[in-house]
C-alpha cells in the first residue's frame, strides 16, 4: 500500500479522495455515498475480473477506480446510483473495446459521460471541482492539480491547452459577442476547466508523453472544446475535446508503430 500511494496512480487516488470529502458537504451526502460507492464497486469488480482473465493473476483494479471516481465528481451528484454505475462500467469496458497497441484509445471516463448524456440525458453539475465551495478547497484543488501534472510529466500539455483555450474565448469576446463567452471566465466554468485539465486530460494512457507531441495535443483539445461550445453549446464541450486529441493521439501511435515496423523491415529486403 505505502509502494502503491507513492505511484502517481496512487496519489491521484489520495487527492481524489480529499476533494471528494471536500466537497461532497456541500451536495446531498447520501446521494454522494450511494452514487460513488457503487460506481467504484462495480467498475472494480468487473475490471478486476477482466485483469484475473487477461493476466493470469488478481491485481488491484487502480485505473476502473480512478475512472469511477472521476465521472462521479463530474457528473450531477443526485443522479440515480445506476446512471453513475453503467457509466462506470462503459468506462471500463471501453479500454477494451478500443485499442492500439498496449494503450486504450479513449479517456474511459470522458467517453462514458458523453455516453450517458445520451443514454440517461445525465447532468454534470462538476461538483468534485470544489464548484459550490469557497476558499481553501479551491487552493487545494489548484496545487494538487499542478502537483499531479508535474508527476505525470503533463505540463506543457496544460499549458498549450490553457493558452489556446483562453486566447479563443478572449478573441471572441473582443471581435464577436462578449456575452455568448462570458461564463467561460466565471465560476463555476473556471474550477471545471481547472479540474478538466489536471485530472482529465493528463491521463497518461491517453496523453502524448513527448513534449512535442503535447504542444500539439493541446490545442486542438482546446480548439474542438471552443468550436463544440460555440456550435451546440452542448454541456460536454471540453470533455468532446479531450476526446478529438485522443483520437490524434492514437493515430500519432499507430503511424509511429507503422514507422518501427517499416523500419525493422528494411534490412531484411536488402538481404
Amino acid at each position: 500500500m505505502a509502494r502503491f500511494f507513492q505511484t502517481p496512480k496512487g496519489l491521484l487516488t489520495a487527492i481524489l479522495a480529499v476533494l471528494i470529502a471536500m466537497a461532497a458537504p456541500g451536495q446531498e451526502i447520501r446521494h454522494v455515498a450511494v452514487g460513488l460507492g457503487s460506481s467504484v464497486f462495480g467498475a472494480g469488480v468487473v475490471d478486476a475480473v477482466i485483469l484475473r482473465l487477461r493476466k493470469g493473476r488478481w491485481e488491484y483494479p487502480s485505473g476502473a477506480v480512478l475512472s469511477a471516481a472521476i465521472l462521479v465528481m463530474v457528473l450531477r451528484a443526485q443522479e440515480p446510483w445506476y446512471v453513475t454505475t453503467i457509466a462506470a462500467l462503459i468506462a471500463v469496458l471501453s479500454k477494451y473495446l478500443f485499442r492500439v497497441g498496449e494503450a486504450n484509445v479513449f479517456n474511459p471516463a470522458a467517453l462514458a459521460m458523453v455516453a450517458s448524456y445520451y443514454i440517461f440525458h445525465a447532468g454534470e453539475s462538476w461538483w468534485g471541482a470544489q464548484t459550490d465551495v469557497v476558499g481553501l478547497p479551491k487552493l487545494l484543488l489548484m496545487a494538487a492539480g499542478v502537483y499531479i501534472t508535474n508527476r505525470v510529466n503533463k505540463i506543457p500539455l496544460v499549458l498549450t491547452f490553457f493558452g489556446t483555450y483562453f486566447g479563443l474565448f478572449t478573441a471572441t469576446a473582443f471581435v464577436g459577442d462578449a456575452l455568448s463567452v462570458a461564463e467561460i471566465f466565471h465560476s463555476p466554468d473556471v474550477e471545471m476547466l481547472f479540474y478538466f485539465a489536471f485530472f482529465i486530460l493528463t491521463d497518461p494512457p491517453t496523453s502524448p508523453p513527448r513534449y512535442r507531441d503535447q504542444v500539439i495535443c493541446g490545442p486542438i483539445v482546446a480548439a474542438v472544446s471552443y468550436a463544440v461550445f460555440k456550435t451546440t453549446g452542448l454541456v460536454f464541450f471540453p470533455l468532446a475535446g479531450v476526446l478529438a486529441g485522443n483520437v490524434w493521439e492514437a493515430g500519432r501511435r499507430m503511424r509511429q508503430r507503422s514507422s518501427y515496423g517499416t523500419a525493422r523491415a528494411v534490412p531484411a529486403r536488402m538481404v
